[in-house]
């Protein structure tokens, strides 16, 4: 079955736009194929019916299909989305990508560009920003906040009201207690246990976490 809205095309042939791909053809979405700077791609398949179509350049070429930025870093997102804005490309042009298995709770809500990947749960009242990327089996609870380009990994647990800040990264397997913040461009480590508010663009790992290191 084909969904209703235009085609996607995915921008950065990663592992993510594996797996961005998997879930839009779940859910009934057309995939056009990917974008990517590396030449050697250019015309090859990333995976069966996922050809790299071309460079990020060639968006230009595609004024037609809505896109869905698949860098894994948040900052790498952030830079190619900037750099499609340079190219004329507005925030209409975003689709969010969910997969069916995902449970969007009342009063939630999800970012364009966002990527939401099988068994994520946001549970009530929940807000995730634009070209987010969560895992599989993630759960964010009641008010959570998840801000723009963050990445939440397999596996991470939010207590209620947290919040994720703005190209953040939630390793595999975490858990944040509620009411706290991790800041702008952190890194949380695999398995972590977070206690304590964590600053912006700190790592923090272990149980309970504590800062490693800028």
């Amino acid at each position: 079955m084909t969904g209703s809205r235009a085609p996607l095309l995915l921008v950065a042939a990663s592992g993510l736009a594996r797996e961005a791909a998997s879930a839009a053809w779940a859910a009934g979405d057309e995939v056009l194929g990917c974008l990517d700077d590396d030449l050697a791609l250019v015309g090859t398949e990333v995976a069966p019916g996922l050809p790299v179509l071309g460079t990020i350049s060639d968006v230009v070429a595609h004024p037609g299909a809505l896109l869905v930025v698949c860098a894994g870093k948040g900052a790498s997102r952030a830079a190619i989305v900037e750099r499609l804005t340079g190219l004329g490309v507005g925030g209409e042009r975003y689709a969010t990508v969910v997969d069916p298995g995902v449970r969007i709770g009342a009063g939630s809500s999800v970012g364009a560009g966002s990527i939401l990947l099988a068994g994520t749960v946001l549970t009530a009242d929940v807000r995730v920003g634009e070209h987010v990327v969560c895992m599989p089996q993630v759960v964010l609870t009641h008010d959570c906040r998840v801000e723009s380009f963050a990445t939440v990994c397999a596996g991470v647990v939010l207590g209620g009201g947290v919040v994720i800040g703005s190209q953040a990264y939630v390793g595999m397997a975490a858990s944040v207690r509620e009411n706290l913040c991790v800041g702008t461009g952190s890194t949380i480590g695999m398995g972590a246990v977070v206690l304590r508010d964590v600053p912006p663009q700190e790592t923090w790992a272990g149980i309970p976490a504590r800062r490693l290191g800028p």
